[in-house]
């Protein structure tokens, strides 16, 4: 009785024994397709988060209870009206400037000065899906403590609760937008340390512009407000504690929000692909 081999078709076999007269020979094999964007961005995200979780939730609990300590401090000297409203609405999206501009800038120099980037460059996967699903990752994070903060400000303060619902746009799109700036930051900064220093000024930017109301800036200094991504994130969400929100506005802010995010995340995605291929 004579055995036969299941599973092999003469064709496959002709194949591959041609397949390894080519590796003999010295002539290098086809590399595989490169991975779509989507499926490899959902794979970058959900490694990004599993193993941001045991890293960045404390510096979470930091970042609430930093936004959450000035709006209690600021209570002492304003009681309420434009005042009251830019110190909430800064406040909450301070913590979005913490996570998403502060560490993230943080995350890629080190990343950059440790080599990490080599293991990224190593993947068949698309610089975009690198930059987008380490920025939603940490943009994600932001989610619980700029509620909180929105909350609790909105209490302290006695302003309305009714329209919070904006944060489900500004936390995208504002956390969006300094994601893709502290990615670049951390990318292009050619030191570690300097990554880390452009990334704490520019959470400084946040605070110091954010918080305090427009109306009490110096001209210069208001002409900066309106450079940071954040400003218009806090102006979206400023607008939302009126009484009869201009719904155009909001938009508008919502809108400058999106298209900085898009510009960043594509300079991000530039400095990903320089400072991989150095």
């Amino acid at each position: 009785m004579s055995a036969v081999t299941t599973g092999v078709v003469p064709g496959q076999s002709r194949e591959r024994g041609d397949a390894r007269a080519r590796a003999g020979d010295g002539e290098a094999a086809p590399l595989g397709p490169r991975a779509r964007l989507l499926p490899a961005l959902a794979a970058v995200y959900r490694a990004q988060l599993s193993r941001a979780r045991v890293a960045r939730i404390p510096l979470l609990f930091v970042a609430t209870f930093q936004s959450v300590g000035i709006m209690i401090l600021m209570r002492g000297v304003v009681d309420g009206g434009d005042a009251a409203r830019a110190v909430v609405s800064g406040s909450s999206v301070l913590v979005v400037a913490f996570v998403a501009l502060n560490l993230l800038a943080q995350y890629f120099g080190q990343l950059r000065a440790g080599g990490g980037l080599d293991h990224y460059a190593t993947l068949p996967v698309p610089p975009a899906a690198v930059v987008l699903g380490a920025a939603g990752a940490y943009a994600s994070f932001t989610v619980p403590g700029t509620a909180v903060t929105a909350v609790v400000g909105s209490v302290l303060f006695k302003l309305p609760l009714g329209h919070l619902w904006v944060l489900a746009a500004v936390i995208p799109l504002a956390g969006a937008a300094l994601s893709g700036l502290g990615a670049a930051l951390g990318l292009l900064a050619p030191r570690q340390e300097l990554a880390t220093l452009a990334g704490q000024l520019g959470m400084s930017a946040a605070l110091l512009l954010g918080v305090l109301p427009a109306s009490h800036m110096p001209m210069p200094v208001a002409l900066a407000r309106d450079l940071l991504p954040s400003t218009y994130g806090v102006e979206a969400l400023a607008r939302s504690f009126d009484a009869h929100p201009d719904w155009l506005l909001v938009a508008a802010d919502l809108g400058v929000c999106a298209a900085v995010g898009v510009v960043s995340l594509a300079a991000a995605t530039w400095a990903f692909r320089r400072a991989a291929v150095r």
